[in-house]
Order: C-alpha cells, then sequence, then structure tokens
C-alpha cells in the first residue's frame, strides 16, 4: 500500500472525497475493494479491513459519519451518556438506535440498537457539521436501564439528578417511563429525590 492509503486507513472509516485529496484516484480504490484490502462500506465510504480502533480514534465527526450513513439511526446509549457527560465510560464504538423492523443496518464500530417507540425523546443536533439525530437526556437515562447494565444507568441518574448545568426534567422522565413501560425506574428516582 502507498503512504496515502496507509494514512486514509488509519482512520475508521474515509470518503472518496478525502481519499481524492491525498490523490488515491476511484479505482485504485476498487483495486483495494476487490483485493480485500479494504471495505466499501457505504456510498462514498470506504475503511480498511484491517482496521484495528485504538479508544482515541473515536471522534465526534466520526459518530456523526456513522450516524447519518444508517438510515434512521440516532446516537443512543453509551454515546449518548458520553455526549451529555453522564458517564465515565468511553466511548469504544458508537451505539445507533434503528427501528425495530430495521433488519439491514450496520456501520463500522457500530452498535446498532433496534428499539421501539424510536421517535420517542429525539432531538436533532449539529454535530461536526451533520444534522444528526440523538435520544435527549431522559429518554437516555430510561433506555441505561432497559438496555444497560444497573450500575452504568445508576450513575447516569445521579448525574442527570445533580443537574449542574440544567435542572432535571422530572415530569419527562415520568412520561419516558409510562410511554417505555419502564416502571421500576420510578423506583429509584423517588429514591434519589427523596
Amino acid at each position: 500500500m502507498n503512504k496515502a492509503i496507509k494514512k486514509l486507513t488509519k482512520k475508521p472509516f474515509f470518503s472518496i472525497k478525502e481519499a481524492e485529496k491525498q490523490g488515491v484516484s476511484r479505482r485504485m480504490l476498487s483495486y483495494y475493494v476487490a483485493n480485500g484490502a479494504m471495505e466499501r462500506i457505504a456510498r462514498g465510504i470506504y475503511c480498511s479491513s484491517h482496521y484495528e480502533p485504538a479508544e482515541k480514534n473515536l471522534r465526534w465527526e466520526d459518530l456523526a459519519v456513522a450516524v447519518s450513513n444508517i438510515r434512521g439511526g440516532t446516537i443512543c446509549l453509551i454515546s449518548a451518556l458520553v455526549y451529555y457527560d453522564l458517564t465515565d465510560e468511553i466511548m469504544k464504538e458508537f451505539w445507533i438506535a434503528v427501528d425495530n423492523s430495521h433488519s439491514k443496518a450496520k456501520f463500522p464500530l457500530c452498535r446498532i440498537v433496534r428499539m421501539r417507540n424510536i421517535n420517542i425523546g429525539v432531538n436533532t443536533i449539529k454535530m461536526a457539521g451533520f444534522k444528526v439525530k440523538i435520544f435527549d437526556k431522559e429518554r437516555t437515562i430510561i433506555d441505561s436501564f432497559r438496555l444497560l447494565d444497573f450500575e452504568t444507568a445508576m450513575k447516569a441518574l445521579k448525574k442527570y439528578l445533580q443537574g449542574r448545568k440544567e435542572k432535571p426534567n422530572i415530569n419527562k422522565l415520568n412520561r419516558y417511563i409510562k410511554a417505555l413501560r419502564a416502571s421500576k425506574v420510578q423506583e429509584y428516582i423517588t429514591a434519589l429525590i427523596t
């Protein structure tokens, strides 16, 4: 592989435009895909077949590209907790929610989570120049109790209730508890606020 290709494959994925800026032609990309050294993961998006992620490589722009390439994708769970600073965990992969009926979603370094009620608690934000969907803090916390380990969910709830930057919205939490049928979470909230 030439130096330009090696530089590109140090990233989780790259676009045709990025490759062309490095002097790598579309024809050369096709050659590497045919030989199995690279994969075409979406229209105009490529990655190395042998990419080994280092934690420092997972950046917001990579998450924005990933969620933008998954039809109906919404940032959720660990990725949303990290974004809202509600966890101490390091994002080792991108957590993306899709509708329960969506069967073919995949993208490198992504954990795809199929969910019902995918439209509850969705915000659109600008991240690294992309408009992306992300679950709000309250939905993320309720989903954490439903889909993550108890310790991670409890830490997120405690941080949320401390409300250093903004006041917690208990009414919204209660609405989501009913809508998502997560009544057990109500007990933890009551225990922490009384």
